[in-house]
């Protein structure tokens, strides 16, 4: 069964929201604080595979929460809810690990293209790593990239990355010393249908230099190419 934890502080809004994701086949989990979103996905956090977030609830924030599950679960979906003068928190929100966010107002079309679109992936995702019988490993320099364990070691210290970062860093892995278009980059990890807002690579590319370079105001690795994409330097 395909579960969704939604976190909503408007019940107005919860009950439309939880209407919609119903009549997709989802089955809902409903949270109306943040504090409360972490203890149902405590408790069930090994069935639910994508989790909505309002950014701004009572107890417990968006941010912070979606800051939680990442750490706890770096495989479940996560969008966020925000509304237009939030963009601060918006760009926050993805820094701490979510995958989208959908801004208030939207149509119930356009929440569950989202929804269905992060739910793919990770299903997707899940389905890659049960086929893969031995764990691949990519060695590139002083990084190794374990594909089975999705895990990242730098010098042989582990890196932890979230499922969108794991996926750009193991496309290009797979194709060093190679000019990645973005156009290429959001097929790849996001899916042709999915609708991706610019803001979202160039987060998820912030955070990863964070993570791997040793000063990531100048990158040795994972470089831009001005006009064209990115580039994983060996």
């Amino acid at each position: 069964m395909k579960t969704v934890l939604i976190a909503e502080d408007e019940k107005s809004i919860r009950d439309f929201i939880v209407i919609n994701l119903k009549r997709s086949g989802y089955d809902v989990l409903e949270a109306e604080n943040g504090k409360q979103a972490v203890d149902l996905f405590e408790k069930d956090k090994d069935s639910i595979d994508v989790v909505v977030l309002d950014i701004m609830m009572p107890e417990m924030d968006g941010v912070a929460v979606c800051k939680y599950i990442r750490e706890k679960n770096a495989g479940v979906g996560i969008i966020l809810l925000t509304a237009k003068a939030q963009e601060i928190d918006k760009i926050s929100g993805l820094m701490s690990g979510a995958d989208d966010y959908v801004t208030k107002p939207f149509s119930p079309s356009e929440l569950m293209a989202r929804v269905d679109a992060v739910y793919r992936r990770v299903s997707l995702l899940k389905e890659r790593e049960a086929q893969k019988a031995d764990d691949k490993i990519i060695t590139l320099g002083d990084f190794s990239l374990h594909t089975q364990e999705r895990l990242l070691f730098k010098n042989g210290k582990p890196i932890e990355l979230t499922q969108i970062e794991y996926q750009i860093l193991e496309f290009l892995f797979r194709n060093p010393n190679t000019v990645l278009e973005r156009a290429s980059i959001l097929n790849k990890v996001w899916g042709h249908d999915y609708f991706v807002d610019d803001k979202v690579i160039d987060v998820n590319m912030h955070r990863l230099r964070g993570k791997i370079e040793d000063e990531p105001a100048q990158p040795k690795h994972l470089v831009t190419i001005w006009g064209m994409g990115y580039k994983w330097i060996v």
